[in-house]
């Protein structure tokens, strides 16, 4: 299989040595995306496209490719091509027909040709005479320019031939990478997931920081879908998972704040943890998911006071955002079923709070908290790479494994749905149904607590976590199942 791959519009308007690192980059990261798939893949191009070529021939393995490219930053689309010497307009005419020749009975068509380099023919008069031949020789209805069934497309570089026959749109935005490091303050919800893979999309390498203020069940599902957004778009470098260990602080807040200031307390808290993270790593922004006026802490007046705790540039992506709008691309990036079943976290909730803060009141009502507390909860950090999140959280848990099912029990197939239709478990005897990791924390409780449950998933990993983390609430009828 042989890709053209077009970079972003923006990308073509830069300076040339900008051009060209971004071009490099990309290429770099799509090598280091398929590189499983195909360690031998070649990657040429280092001006306006990128040629990706691969000798794999495993169905399976293509879908793959392609499905990672689409969701690769730096891509506006790319093209499926298969690629001939450059012959007369009857060779042309010959490759287009092995490639459109079924498609076009009793159809209109079009034919689309782009050139580069010098050639003793034009675009459009490669186009009429291919596009009368195909017409005469292959039955088609006839021709239409503005709205074709049918789309013959080409494109001529130099001394070679690129016939078409698929295209697949990108995400856009820049090459990952190629741009500066932030930090984002993840809680897991629609707006924090939103605003990472914006930022991710614009190139800019995203760390993940979490606070956590509800325990372990928050703390997993925030790994889950950072672990997710990292996968999905940003596999070709690796970036840092933090978490802060945050229930003292807020405790801190509930005793010490006045209950009218507790939600801009909190967020300056978070803030200044933040940028000392952020100074560590040698990272140059922060990065949030609020948006205008969407809570009561985001309205104009509080930001600018929250802001003021840190010296940091804070970036927010969705400022301007509705909140439909948020919802609606978290399901295009996946992460909406993650959101909706994030756990409940113990955060500030205040009875009537100011959506008008005073910098003077904040600062004196931050003057009875014990700043130690926030020391404390900076050292107990972990930090961990994002792609050895879920691993590493599956290590050294102790929880029972068996390898057959028994009559009686439920195997719970916890993996993602995409998993689970391409390949469904299928038990003699046994009732299997799918019940996500996303959700399964959640709707557990809903089960019928007579009856022993199995997790199951492809590596074992993931059903570990979750029936460590139910056993830890006290479901003892979980187990985990792992075929031999």
């Amino acid at each position: 299989m042989k890709l053209i791959v077009k970079v972003f519009p923006e990308i073509t308007i830069k300076s040339r040595p900008v051009r060209k690192h971004f071009i490099r980059q990309l290429g770099k990261n799509i090598r280091t995306v398929l590189r499983d798939l195909d360690p031998a893949l070649r990657v040429d191009g280092v001006w306006d496209n990128l040629e990706v070529e691969t000798a794999i021939e495993d169905p399976k393995a293509l879908q793959q490719m392609i499905d990672r490219l689409v969701c690769t930053p730096g891509i506006a689309h790319f093209l499926e091509i298969n690629e001939y010497p450059l012959g007369d307009f009857d060779d042309v005419l010959e490759k287009c027909k092995l490639h459109y020749a079924e498609q076009l009975p009793g159809k209109v068509f079009a034919v689309r040709c782009k050139r580069a380099g010098t050639h003793s023919f034009t675009s459009m008069e490669i186009e009429r005479y291919v596009g009368s031949q195909l017409r005469q020789q292959c039955g088609a209805a006839g021709i239409d320019l503005k709205q074709p069934q049918v789309e013959v497309r080409m494109e001529i570089r130099h001394e070679r031939l690129f016939v078409i026959h698929h295209q697949h749109d990108g995400i856009g935005g820049y090459p990952l990478g190629s741009l500066e490091q932030t930090l984002v303050l993840m809680s897991g919800g629609f707006d924090s997931t939103v605003a990472a893979y914006q930022m991710m999309r614009r190139g800019l390498l995203t760390h993940f920081c979490f606070f956590n203020l509800g325990g372990r069940a928050h703390e997993l599902g925030v790994m889950e879908v950072a672990h997710h957004l990292w996968q999905k778009f940003g596999s070709s470098h690796r970036v840092l998972f933090i978490s802060v260990p945050f229930e003292e602080v807020v405790g801190e807040i509930l005793g010490k704040v006045d209950n009218s200031q507790m939600g801009v307390v909190l967020k300056r808290m978070m803030l200044r943890a933040a940028t000392r993270i952020a100074e560590e790593l040698r990272i140059d922004a922060l990065v949030t998911g609020e948006a205008i006026s969407q809570v009561s802490s985001q309205t104009l007046p509080n930001l600018s006071v929250i802001d003021s705790a840190t010296d940091m540039l804070v970036l927010r992506p969705l400022v301007a955002s509705h909140k439909q709008d948020i919802i609606d691309t978290a399901y295009e990036i996946g992460t909406a079923e993650y959101a909706k079943h994030m756990p409940e976290y113990c955060g500030v909730i205040s009875v009537n709070p100011t959506t008008r803060a005073k910098r003077s009141r904040i600062e004196y009502e931050e003057t009875q908290f014990d700043m130690a507390i926030l020391e404390r909860a900076l050292a107990r950090a972990t930090r961990m790479t994002v792609d050895r999140v879920i691993d590493e959280l599956g290590k050294d848990l102790q929880v029972e494994e068996v390898n057959e099912a028994l009559p009686g029990q439920i195997v719970i197939d916890i993996r993602h749905p995409d998993a689970s239709e391409d390949e469904p478990l299928q038990l003699d005897g046994i009732d299997v149904q799918a019940l996500p990791f996303y959700a399964i924390n959640s709707r557990f409780k809903d089960l019928d607590g007579n009856r022993q449950y199995l997790l199951y998933c492809d590596k074992g990993v993931m059903s570990r976590l979750h029936a460590h983390h139910l056993l830890s609430e006290g479901h003892a009828n979980v187990r985990v199942y792992r075929p031999s």
